[in-house]
């Protein structure tokens, strides 16, 4: 386990009859909770890589994933708690609530009231990257009587969802969305998916929500597309930069709602990857594929 020591988790792997070793030289298997930059250099003997994050795409970009070993993240593993924590940016959003953080005054009561807009008044809601995620935040949605267009790779139809569209198939949803969710891993194709061009379709009252990845957005079009009031706002966990510089211009917007990356919490990662890392290692040992393999081609 590296390169943190996670003692809760570490306990649950070993209650599965494996055994912890503090040498890499000396192990079958890395479970690997850092940073790209702390990634080490893997022996022969390391067979396969257990990350404890959902996606695996920014050590694709720092070139240490090959097909020397077989890789698993944690994909689909926080569901839950990164559904709710979009739902929650989401109506944080919608309900005005930066404006009253900004001004600190009860005196923007009117303007918060003529703002607000409400996610049941027959709202559509794109989710980009429909997964397991997806899936759990179509079902948060349903007491919203929300039409929800999914949007995969694909194209295969996404449970609960009322539409599901291919990504090489999905142009038409930019301009069709009320709220736009993106939870999709990055890679070459998703990295600045949105732009000032893919802004420009959307609706001028249209809201982007982003829990997948900060550079799935380029930042700055993002900026002028709110300040021209091109869309109508913003509900960001993550960023590009990350962290997002204080006195960032997004800080200062009251269509824009922002928390730090914690739409999964360490606490929730710690508790839940010690029961997936024992049924990965369970399916690496009988030869079958593990239940969160990336592919390395693709880097998800």
């Amino acid at each position: 386990m590296y390169p943190h020591l996670w003692e809760s988790t570490a306990a649950v792997i070993e209650g599965g009859g494996h055994t912890r070793v503090e040498k890499l030289e000396e192990a079958d298997f890395l479970f690997f909770n850092g940073s790209a930059p702390e990634f080490p250099e893997l022996p022969d003997n390391i067979k396969f890589v257990q990350a404890s994050m959902a996606g695996i795409d920014a050590l694709v970009r720092a070139g240490v994933v090959n097909d020397k070993a077989r890789w698993a993240n944690a994909a689909g593993l926080y569901a839950d708690t990164v559904a709710e924590s979009t739902l929650g940016l989401l109506l944080a959003q919608m309900h005005q609530h930066a404006i009253a953080r900004l001004a600190k005054s009860w005196d923007v009561r009117d303007e918060v009231e003529e703002k607000k807009t409400w996610l049941h008044d027959n709202k559509a809601v794109a989710i980009m990257g429909a997964g397991g995620i997806g899936v759990r935040l179509i079902e948060m949605l349903q007491p919203f009587n929300v039409k929800t267009i999914a949007v995969n790779n694909s194209g295969r139809p996404v449970a609960g969802a009322d539409e599901t569209f291919a990504m090489a198939e999905a142009d038409h949803v930019w301009s069709e969305a009320d709220i736009l969710v993106l939870i999709m891993p990055l890679t070459a194709d998703t990295h600045h998916i949105v732009n000032t061009e893919t802004l420009g379709k959307m609706k001028s009252s249209a809201v982007i929500v982003n829990v997948g990845r900060g550079p799935l957005i380029n930042t700055d079009d993002l900026v002028a597309a709110l300040q021209a009031g091109t869309i109508a706002g913003a509900a960001l966990d993550v960023t590009d930069p990350e962290p997002l510089p204080d006195g960032h211009p997004l800080w200062e917007m009251d269509n824009v709602v922002i928390a730090p990356h914690v739409a999964n919490t360490t606490e929730r990662i710690r508790s839940l990857t010690g029961d997936l890392t024992l049924r990965n290692i369970e399916l690496f040992q009988t030869g079958e594929k593990m239940l969160t393999e990336v592919d390395v081609v693709a880097g998800y």
